[in-house]
């Protein structure tokens, strides 16, 4: 799975990292629910910490599609609510 961190680059992980990725994932939407901005940047760095922790990062040359996203972490909320539709950052796989 390649996850690309907003200015950062891609990065490929391991399939076996999607489940603590998702958890992580609900944590950014609960903090949007809440309206907490804090909350909201703690679980961004959470997210991007492991994929960089357990990623490969891939040269900057790398054309490759991204399956999902990581935003900026100083993203806002309302700019985090525009983006957090339904699924969230990381999608199920199949």
């Amino acid at each position: 799975m390649i996850v690309r961190l907003m200015g950062e680059g891609q990065w490929r992980v391991d399939e076996a990292l999607v489940p603590r990725l998702q958890e992580l994932d609900a944590e950014t939407e609960r903090a949007v629910e809440a309206g907490d901005t804090a909350a909201l940047h703690r679980a961004l760095a959470a997210l991007a910490g492991a994929v960089r922790e357990n990623g490969e990062r891939l040269p900057d040359d790398h054309l490759g599609a991204s399956d999902c996203f990581v935003p900026p972490l100083d993203l806002t909320i309302d700019e985090a609510r525009e983006l957090l539709h339904g699924e969230g950052l990381i999608p199920d796989l199949p």
